[in-house]
């Protein structure tokens, strides 16, 4: 299987997540469906990552991109008050830099979370959720240990200034499900038939299967806060963060 494509596009920020702008053709073109390209830079979403926004320039005009969408093909979704590049046509693909800059450290900072919360309490994650800079993620936690969100704090803290590099690679499916502890989520939630399995290390702390976009390091992540407990039935627990430009010491 190929992971490096949806349909016809390329997808080409799974190979270079600091990717923000590229040459494409537009290989299809319809106002309710979408707009196909040959290469794409645009995330689509998933794994609780929102898809990506940005811009097509041709012409002389460009076309805001305000979400993303897979099926048989792999569809930007354009603003509606926007002219429409047809079939064969040469774009100049434009991400906001802002968004997916802060979406990426966003992903980054919960897989930082997911690791310590694991590494120190046992705890698998049972969901979550991500908008730039501000994130939820739940676990299975039956006692809440003393003083757990404060240790959460500053074990994140700690890893953030450690600058633990981030790997991404690809790897068969029979040798991605031998490295221990691989899917840290209560539920498996990969394809049965899913061939090739992208995996997320955090070296040193957190290996995972993720098929989103991540920082270089745990510093660039920056400053993380971690901002409420909350109690969500027996045995669950939600912890929100907050991220900020800067890093503080552990």
């Amino acid at each position: 299987m190929n992971t490096d494509a949806v349909g016809h596009t390329h997808r080409l920020e799974l190979a270079d997540q600091t990717l923000r702008e590229w040459d494409a053709v537009v290989l299809a073109s319809d106002p309710e469906v979408g707009i196909v390209l040959d290469r794409s830079a645009f995330y689509p979403g998933g794994g609780g990552q929102p898809p990506d926004h940005g811009v097509l320039v041709w012409g002389g005009v460009q076309t805001r991109i305000v979400g993303v969408r897979t099926g048989d093909d792999l569809y930007l979704l354009p603003d509606p008050d926007d002219p429409l590049p047809p079939p064969g046509t040469a774009v100049r693909g434009a991400l906001d830099d802002d968004r997916r800059t802060s979406l990426m450290r966003t992903h980054s900072a919960l897989h930082l979370l997911s690791g310590v919360v694991f590494r120190d309490f046992g705890a698998l994650v049972t969901g979550g959720n991500m908008e730039p800079g501000d994130a939820r993620m739940d676990f299975g936690l039956p006692e809440v240990p003393e003083g757990f969100k404060e240790r959460v704090a500053q074990a994140c803290a700690v890893e953030i200034a450690a600058d633990r590099a981030i790997q991404v690679s690809n790897l068969p499916r029979v040798e991605a499900f031998a490295i221990p502890d691989i899917i840290r989520t209560a539920t498996n939630l990969l394809p049965p038939d899913l061939e090739i399995v992208r995996i997320v290390d955090i070296v040193g702390l957190d290996a995972q299967a993720d098929g989103g976009t991540h920082v270089a390091s745990t510093r660039h992540i920056g400053g993380m806060d971690v901002v409420k407990m909350e109690s969500k039935g027996k045995g669950f627990r939600r912890l929100r963060v907050r991220l900020r430009d800067t890093v503080d010491g552990p």
